[in-house]
């Protein structure tokens, strides 16, 4: 069963919280920075450091391959602002047009 949207939008690596590439095919997270594979198991992300797999020069080069042939985005985009659609991908509200996304906690709103 795939990953919820939802959940993979919220997902970073838990050592330098970048975006990780998601592999539903293989059950696997993985961050092309680092060269750290986590594993999904039971449809459970394990996003433990001492967990994660490390991933050699051929394995790195065909899951960026993969990544790339079958359009595999990150699980959000770094660069964006915070609370923009770009870089909450999954929100809801704005991708159904119903107004602006809903703030984070400690976010603040513009009144």
């Amino acid at each position: 069963m795939p990953l919820h949207p939802m959940l993979l939008e919220i997902l970073a690596c838990p050592e330098d919280k970048g975006p990780l590439l998601y592999f539903a095919d293989e059950e696997s997270l993985y961050n092309p920075r680092l060269r750290r594979r986590y594993a999904i198991r039971d449809d459970i992300p394990i996003m433990l450091v001492e967990e994660a797999e490390s991933v050699g020069e051929e394995e790195h080069a065909r899951l960026m391959a993969k990544a790339e042939a079958e359009g595999i985005k990150p699980t959000f985009d770094p660069g964006a602002p915070a609370g923009s659609p770009s870089s909450r991908p999954g929100d809801l509200a704005s991708e159904a047009g119903s107004g602006p996304p809903h703030p984070r906690p400690g976010e603040e709103t513009a009144t």
